[in-house]
Parts: C-alpha cells; structure tokens; sequence
C-alpha cells in the first residue's frame, strides 16, 4: 500500500511534465532556420531572390538572435515577441550597435516558418537539423 503523503509529490512531477510540454512562441523559434525558397516574389526577380535565400539565416539562442544575409556582416542583438496572433508572430528585433527593427513570421509548423519581407512577399524558412 502506498503512503497517502506521496501522492501530491507525485501529482506536483505529473503536472510539472504536462504543463513542461507547451512550448512557447520564444521556445518555438530557438535554433537554425536556414532559407528554402521565397514565395510571391516578382517573376522577373525570383531567380535573384531565391539565390538570396538560399544564402539567409537566422538563428535564435535564449534572447539573443544573428541575422545572417548574403554579402552583409551577419547582425546580432536581442529580441522578443512583441505579438502572438494564431500562427502569426511579431518580433522586435534590438541590434547590438543600435537600432530597432520588427518582422512579422508565421510558423507554419515546428520545422518551416515564413518571413514577411513585403506586401505578399515571404521568404520560407526550414529549422537546420
């Protein structure tokens, strides 16, 4: 028979792992998301475009972010969801030599998300594994 006084020890480690289990928009995003493609790009630029893709990265650790983009010193600072609607996030991105910018990005599911970069433009992002 099992003691009456280790059943809220055990209820406190069952709610614990249910509850540990909801990841957060921030969790979500943590790790390498490497470009894939872009979507709705102008036909005459898509070639261009997607060469640019291809070479973009972003990368989330803890609070901090790198912005990495072809010909361009990778960007490092912090940043956090300013807004959470459905599958759609926004970010506020601070540089660590100033500066203060916000992206939209919808996560499509836990290994694609998509970048707004303009009015129906978005680039395809996939976690690095």
């Amino acid at each position: 028979m099992v003691a009456m006084h280790k059943y809220p020890l055990f209820l406190a480690f069952a709610l614990a792992a249910l509850t540990g289990c909801a990841k957060t928009p921030k969790d979500k995003l943590q790790g390498k998301w490497l470009g894939e493609g872009i979507e709705n790009a102008p036909a005459g630029q898509l070639a261009k475009a997607n060469g640019w893709v291809k070479g973009t990265a972003i990368e989330f650790a803890g609070s901090k972010v790198t912005v990495t983009i072809p010909a361009e010193t990778p960007r490092t600072g912090t940043f956090r969801v300013a807004s959470v609607e459905g599958d759609k996030l926004t970010l506020t991105f601070l540089r660590d030599e100033g500066g203060r910018d916000e992206a939209i990005f919808r996560m499509t599911d836990d290994k694609t998300m998509r970048w707004a970069i303009g009015p129906q433009a978005e680039v395809v992002l996939v976690k690095s594994q």
